[in-house]
């Protein structure tokens, strides 16, 4: 046994965590955006190995995304345990990208971690990234952004940018259940600029501010501040940002900041931050943003700092418990002779219901029914889990025979309606059965990069699989149990990161889907699905295997 902790701990798409203990078990909270349900709650004894044990919004009465756009949805969940109950505060962004972002509060609670949770209490729409702060006296306190729609542009490496005005501060009043009082703009950040994800921690007699600035690439950080008196004025710390991954080339971690920390009984204390991996030699976070964990020392002054003495995050450190060993490498296999799905898969922006999945109807088969297009912000029949290794192979194996040019079902590489790689099959008026490629990376349309369509067998299973090696995407298909055909493109599995197109947020997903844009709902028949991360391997190498 050691106590060593190896970062990430929640590897893949788990960004803006929050942390918070009960006894002896610990429980993070991430951000899920536009996949349902909503937030991702880990549970850990050590702090080093955890497991996904909840997706507290699980109904549409907490959580309606259908037609939000692309990184909408959730953000910044924040988990407390206080009175006996879990309290979880979270957004949910409507739009984004313009002058406004619309963008409301919510508050549920739950004995349980597991839940059930209750129906979400409105808080407030003045900004985003709320935090609910006990104090010792029993009072609760809500803190968010500020979103100034106004057109002055706000610092950020002199880079236009609408402005992030400033944490605000509001009492919640938990037998009203709404926020009363005082409204009050307590912290405007540093000169950094875009300060964001604010928590508040009491010791010592201060009161301190964890804040996240200069926003989520490159030049992310955490600032804490701290004043005497809850309303401020807050110093920030003489020292500047606490955590700052921008000139530490050691660690292979990168874009850290957005942060929340925790205190033991004995007073050490650990901070949980978002991070991200870029690919080697591209600078792009295909597994999107992640969480890690550091430990921090407190100085003679009363401010906190990283133990390994520097501002940069580092790949492993010393935790307060023995951690066991974990395989490095997920294996996942699927064979639908459940009625539930594993927790890690999710669909997009609204629950799947019978009408557009059943794992019932066809014991033994997950079936997918056919519905909007790719693109589509409203209603697609997928289910996918998060990449969460640089390499990897998945394969499915469907049973499918569409009668026209707008049926389609697959195995979807997938990060949002504006960038993904599909292998499907689907119908071609001369060659019946048909498989192909659709690909979109941001363009405004869609690419089909074989060039063709191969035919296939009227009658059987097919199978799809898909070979990811860091920025390199294989596809390869089979009938029944056959060999594996491989299909002799290789594309750019880069372009399924935060970093192409516009400012998104998420992260790679591989799954199966099914789209009908007749509206016939022609089902697909899915008999497995297979997940397994694994070490590089030449092309060679797979060939060779299969």
């Amino acid at each position: 046994m050691t106590k060593t902790i190896q970062n990430p701990i929640l590897k893949g798409f788990n960004p803006d965590p929050s942390i918070c203990k009960n006894g002896d078990d610990y429980y993070i909270a991430t951000s899920t955006f536009e996949w349902f349900p909503g937030v991702q709650i880990h549970h850990s004894k050590d702090l080093g190995n955890w497991e996904l044990v909840a997706h507290p919004l699980n109904r549409t009465s907490q959580l309606d995304m259908k037609g939000h756009p692309d990184s909408c949805g959730v953000w910044a969940p924040c988990l407390t345990f206080s009175d006996g109950l879990f309290h979880l505060i979270y957004t949910d962004v409507r739009a984004y990208q313009d002058d406004f972002k619309t963008a409301h509060n919510y508050l549920v609670t739950a004995e349980n971690i597991e839940g059930p949770w209750s129906e979400p209490i409105f808080l407030n729409s003045s900004g985003f990234d709320p935090s609910l702060f006990h104090d010792d006296d029993g009072r609760k306190w809500l803190i968010n952004v500020i979103w100034d729609h106004r057109p002055e542009a706000s610092l950020n490496h002199n880079r236009p940018a609408k402005n992030f005005a400033g944490i605000l501060i509001q009492e919640y009043d938990p037998l009203q259940q709404k926020l009363v009082g005082p409204i009050k703009n307590i912290f405007a950040g540093s000169d950094l600029g875009l300060v964001e994800g604010p928590h508040l921690y009491k010791r010592d007699g201060y009161y301190y501010m964890l804040t996240a600035e200069g926003g989520t690439f490159a030049y992310h950080g955490s600032l804490f501040a701290r004043s005497k008196n809850l309303f401020g004025p807050y110093e920030m710390d003489p020292e500047g940002h606490l955590l700052n991954s921008q000139q530490v080339p050691s660690s292979q971690l990168r874009r850290s900041g957005h942060a929340d920390m925790l205190e033991l009984d004995n007073g050490d204390c650990y901070l949980v931050h978002l991070t991200g991996r870029p690919l080697p030699y591209r600078g792009r976070c295909t597994l999107g943003r992640e969480t890690a964990i550091q430990k921090i020392v407190w100085n003679e002054q009363g401010w906190p700092r990283l133990a390994q003495g520097h501002v940069g995050p580092v790949d492993e450190i010393e935790g307060p418990h023995d951690v066991a060993p974990s395989n490095p490498y997920q294996v996942q296999q699927l064979n639908f002779d459940t009625n539930t799905l594993p927790i890690d898969f999710q669909s997009v922006r609204v629950p799947l219901t019978e009408a557009s999945m059943s794992l019932s109807e066809r014991p033994g088969f997950l079936r997918l029914k056919g519905n909007e297009c790719p693109t589509s912000r409203y209603e697609q029949s997928m289910v996918a889990r998060r990449q969460q290794a640089f390499c990897y192979t998945a394969t499915t194996s469907i049973e499918f025979k569409p009668e026209n040019i707008q049926q389609l079902a697959g195995l979807t590489c997938y990060y949002n309606t504006g960038k993904f790689i599909y292998l499907y099959v689907t119908h071609d008026p001369e060659q019946g059965r048909v498989l192909e490629i659709m690909m979109a990376c941001m363009t405004g349309s869609m690419i089909y990069p074989m060039g063709r369509r191969i035919p296939l067998p009227d009658d059987g299973e097919i199978g799809l699989r898909v070979d990811v090696d860091f920025d390199e995407w294989k596809g390869a298909w089979r009938h029944n149990d056959g060999d594996w055909q491989h299909l002799g493109v290789h594309l750019d599995a880069s372009i399924l990161s935060d970093e192409i197109g516009a400012e998104n947020f998420t992260g790679a997903f591989v799954g199966m889907a099914c789209h009908d844009m007749s509206g016939a709902r022609i089902p697909a028949d899915f008999s497995h699905f297979s997940y397994q991360e694994r070490e590089f391997k030449s092309r060679q190498e797979i060939v060779a295997e299969s």
